[in-house]
């Protein structure tokens, strides 16, 4: 029985990454439409800027301050990425809207830049985030250990989704935001700037992958490349849930996350992947939308 628990948990945790590694995927390319390929190198920002903020505390901050590190990292990777993000929108992005295979050719060069570059800076070896103290250890209830980071990565999933919740449906220009992606025309013709909205959207996007990035730092080394190892199953996951919805990310991420450990448990790390791809795919085949489908008049209209 306390194997099928740690099983399900350790589902439960896969499952909260993949989420908060496909949050800025859905906006990105749910709202927007565009398909990033360097979205996994925005992961890979983001975790590279808690990895310099961590050096920052270690050699220029009094050592009792360490431990607090991570409470800066996070909106530090934010900001960095979202910042990248907003250059790359304002760059390239912009004149590819409506052209989804330009847009994966020239986001897929773009990655392979940003690689390069983080080779460039920080060398070809990996580096590692040394977990805060707080995050060390493991709670203990009923004999079954459950590692604080992971713990942590569920706490911050779920306030990421309360504040992109907030943004998108609760806010003034949330509703900006909804009423570019779904009918640009007629948002442009009710006096909203358009491409102000799509680069600071993208760059929040963006920004989201970053924190992403910053979470991941917790659980192993980072490289250049760390983000090309989940840039499948992020678009996996929007896809499944459904494009542009929110709860189609987080059914989506559950049920990629929960399959990907029950079917490594049962057969192994290869195999299991084989089996959740191809169950998405006949999936997909019976319902192409996903889980959850967005309707509008703009889409009825196309």
């Amino acid at each position: 029985m306390d194997t099928y628990i740690l099983q399900a948990f350790n589902g439960l945790s896969v499952s909260s990454i993949f989420m908060l590694a496909a949050l800025g995927l859905a906006i990105t390319f749910g709202l927007m439409k565009v398909i990033n390929m360097a979205h996994g190198e925005f992961i890979m920002i983001g975790a590279y800027a808690a990895y310099l903020v961590q050096k920052i505390f270690a050699n220029y901050l009094p050592a009792g301050l360490f431990d607090v590190y991570f409470i800066f990292a996070i909106p530090a990777a934010f900001l960095l990425a979202g910042a990248m993000g907003y250059l790359l929108e304002r760059t390239v992005i912009r004149h590819l809207y409506g052209r989804p295979l330009d847009s994966i050719l020239a986001t897929w060069g773009v990655s392979l830049v940003l690689q390069q570059l983080a080779r460039s800076i920080f060398g070809a070896p990996n580096v590692d985030v040394r977990a805060p103290g707080f995050l060390s250890g493991s709670l203990v209830l009923a004999g079954l250990s459950f590692p604080y980071k992971r713990l942590f990565i569920l706490l911050l999933v779920t306030a990421c989704f309360a504040a992109v919740y907030g943004l998108l449906y609760r806010s003034r220009y949330g509703r900006k935001i909804r009423a570019v992606m779904q009918n640009r025309a007629m948002a442009a013709s009710l006096g909203l700037n358009t491409r102000r909205i799509d680069a600071y959207t993208f760059a929040f996007g963006s920004g989201m992958a970053g924190i992403a990035g910053a979470a991941l730092s917790l659980l192993g080394s980072i490289g250049p490349t760390l983000g090309t190892n989940y840039i499948v199953d992020t678009f996996m996951v929007v896809v499944l849930g459904g494009v542009g919805t929110l709860a189609g990310t987080i059914a989506g991420g559950f049920i990629i996350g929960m399959g990907n450990t029950s079917f490594e448990f049962l057969t192994d790390a290869s195999l299991g992947k084989v089996i959740v791809f191809t169950l998405v795919i006949l999936f997909l085949q019976w319902r192409p939308t996903g889980l959850f489908s967005v309707k509008s008049r703009a889409l009825d209209e196309d």
